[in-house]
Formats: structure tokens, sequence, C-alpha cells
């Protein structure tokens, strides 16, 4: 087995590495003057099992065209098998035509993934389970509940827990999450998005006075939805509000934010690299390197990754 990245999210690679007890292939992965991504691959990998790990976050298109280019490097030096460890998989929210003309661009990197000579795919949280369909190769999407669960118990569990969905579509990430912490009740914002980008929150659908409301999302753009929500739930009579999400993409304004916001804490885990959260006193971030190093050296040892999650 091997483990090899890009430029993505090294620190995720160097704990994932750790964790399985080997070290990180030496490559080169640098710039040309014009920009053009070049990868030099200074192992021999002719015949490994090798898994290269690159989330697909900012700047997406730079990072999807390292993970295409790393793939076919190995891919053209013989290597026997070649897993992509995607953490965060973008272009996931892009699964469907929401109106004419417009593209389903999810198929398309999973297409472009596929042809690049990837063998097997592994994700966490793909925003939408039907994209594992997209792929005409094994897809692994892992889940982040279990290790979310267990940080909501470590610190909250004394609290009058609820959980909150902050739109009807997480329902069952949700519900998930609430099975997981000894049953807790279920809370839902409905909300109407407007515009891209922009939320209003309408009514929240169960009582929440007195609770201690813990918001679960598989993704943060701009925190437009979460601080709305946030704000309505604490309206409502809620004790306080912290929220859990994979994927924090944290775009253009959003830890300034989530900073200004009745969030009393927004969890992130490190799927992304983001030099703004360290600088956040209110934005902190959970490993997810065992939960991947882990379903590496099962998928490694051809076991069962799925009864991680049992």
């Amino acid at each position: 087995m091997k483990l090899m990245t890009g430029n993505a999210n090294r620190p995720l690679a160097l704990a994932i590495a750790g964790y399985c007890g080997v070290a990180l292939t030496e490559a080169s992965v640098r710039r040309f003057a014009d920009e053009e991504v070049f990868v030099e691959i200074l192992e021999n990998v002719r015949g490994e099992d090798v898994f290269v790990i690159q989330s697909t976050g900012y700047p997406a298109n730079d990072n999807l065209m390292e993970l295409l280019i790393m793939i076919d490097a190995l891919k053209r030096a013989s290597a026997r098998r070649i897993t992509a460890v995607v953490p965060y998989f973008g272009y996931a929210r892009q699964d469907r035509k929401p109106g004419p003309r417009t593209p389903i661009s999810a198929k398309l990197v999973a297409n472009l993934i596929t042809v690049a000579g990837a063998d097997r795919v592994l994700s966490v949280d793909l925003h939408a389970g039907q994209i594992q369909g997209f792929f005409d190769i094994p897809t692994d999407n892992l889940y982040a509940a279990p290790v979310m669960s267990a940080d909501i118990l470590a610190r909250w569990a004394d609290r009058n827990l609820m959980v909150v969905s902050p739109d009807v579509g997480g329902v069952v990430r949700a519900r998930v999450l609430a099975k997981r912490l000894r049953n807790a009740p279920l809370a839902i914002v409905d909300k109407r998005r407007e515009r891209a980008g922009e939320s209003e929150v309408m009514n929240i659908i169960g009582d929440v006075r007195g609770r201690f409301c813990v918001l679960i999302d598989d993704i943060v753009d701009s925190a437009g939805t979460l601080c709305n929500a946030a704000m309505a739930l604490r309206e409502a009579g809620a004790e306080a509000v912290v929220a859990y999400v994979t994927h924090g993409v944290l775009s253009g304004g959003a830890v300034a934010r989530v900073e200004g916001s009745a969030l009393s804490e927004l969890v992130i885990t490190d799927s992304i690299g983001s030099e703004a959260v360290a600088a956040s006193a209110r934005i902190r971030h959970l490993p997810i390197a065992p939960l991947l190093g882990e379903a590496i050296k099962r998928i490694a040892d051809e076991s069962s990754v799925s009864s991680l999650f049992d």
C-alpha cells in the first residue's frame, strides 16, 4: 500500500499516513509558468495499491486537475490499483438539472476521475447519495456522524440535546445523528431560498424552548443558512446553538459571518484545508484522519468498510 497526495490538504494526508503507519510517496506536484499542473512520481509504484488523497475544495479546478493528473501518472507508472480518496467531493451540489440548459457537473467530474484511471473512489458525506451511482467503479461514501456524535457526547452529554436539520432535505442526516445521540429529539428549520447563496428562515418545526440545539449539515459555504437558522432557534427559545458540519467550504465572508452570529460554536472536519479557520475563536476542527485511515487500511486488506458504522 502506498499513499500519495497533492497540494489540496497535505496536513490531512500526513495525519492519515501517520494513522496507517506508512510514509507518503515522494512526488513532485508543481506548476509551469503558465499554471499548467505537472506531476512526477519519485518512487517506484509498479504493482502497488496506491491511494491518492486529494480534496477538491478551493481552488476547486486546480485541485481537481492535480487529482486527475496524479491518477494518470500512476496509471502510466503501472500501479496495480488506484483509489481516489476525495474527502470533499467538489461539484457535488450540481447533482441534477435545477432548470433548463444546465449541466450535471457532478456526473461530469465522476466521468473524469474514472477515465483518468481510478479503480475506486473513497469520499466522506457526499452531498447526495445518488452521486455514488454516477461512478462506474466501486465508490465508498464514509459518514462523519460517528465522529461527530462522539464529540457531542464528550462535550454536551449533560445538556438537553435536540438535533436540528437546517432544511427539509437534511432530515435523514439529522435523524441518523439523533439516533446516535441516545435518540435525541429532532427539529427542522423550514426555509425558502430566494436565490443561490441566500436563504430565508420561514418556520421551525418542533419545540426548541430550553433545548441545547445541534445543527447538522454536510456543507457550510457562505454560512448564511446556518447563521439564519441559529438566530431563528434562539428567538424561538433555544438555550444555545452549536453547528456540526462535515465540509467547511467557508467562502467569502463566511468566517466573519459565523463570528457575528448566534452560533456558540461551529465544528467542521478537516476534510478541507483552511487557514482562515485557525484565526476564528468560534470555529473548531474535528479530525477525520482516523476514519479515513481505517477505511484505507480495510480497503487494502479487502475487509469490510461498512462495518465501520455498525
